[in-house]
């Protein structure tokens, strides 16, 4: 009875220094995790123009790239590049209109691997010796024209996807809101 008892308390103390170890090894599993869950901001933006609209799928998820202006504030906006990302079911963010009085209201996430500047937005990736800047931009209606040679600053890139639009308002801008 004695050696069945001991061999309880040990087999007891065994467990409890697994169960120990176990707890230490959960907490440095833990604090070693190398990634981030994505931070969306809530944005105001106007849509300026409508930089890249590859073909659209009807399996894949699809994109649209805009050059927008992020409300700062009331009176102050900036320069952004948005990606919208939307499957074949949902409508793409440019059927939401393109006129720059709409203010429309999304989720997004900062992604600073693809900031770029104006100038390199409207050069063809897949040509890098094209001789001219691409001019098929759509533009919304009432925005301000952009000029990609005179625009030096990397743009800073917003991804966002068709589940992250709230909605579009209209609120015509005033001549300060213009970037």
């Amino acid at each position: 009875m004695k050696s069945f008892r001991s061999g309880l308390s040990c087999t007891a103390a065994l467990f409890a220094i697994a169960a120990g170890f176990g707890l230490v090894a959960r907490e440095t599993a833990h604090g070693e995790l190398h990634w981030q869950s994505p931070k969306k901001q809530e944005l105001r933006v106007r849509l300026i123009a409508l930089a890249l609209a590859p073909p659209r799928s009807s399996f894949f998820p699809n994109q649209e790239v805009f050059v927008a202006a992020l409300e700062v504030t009331k009176d102050e906006s900036r320069l952004i590049k948005l990606v919208y990302e939307f499957l074949p079911y949902q409508p793409p963010l440019s059927d939401y209109g393109m006129d720059y009085s709409l203010l429309h209201e999304i989720r997004a996430e900062r992604d600073p691997s693809c900031d770029e500047t104006l100038k390199d937005m409207s050069y063809p990736r897949y040509v890098p010796e094209w001789p001219r800047a691409d001019q098929s931009w759509k533009y919304s209606l009432d925005s301000p024209e952009l000029n990609p040679e005179r625009r030096h600053a990397r743009l800073p890139c917003y991804q966002t996807t068709a589940q992250d639009y709230d909605r579009s308002v209209h609120q015509p801008p005033s001549e300060e809101d213009r970037p």
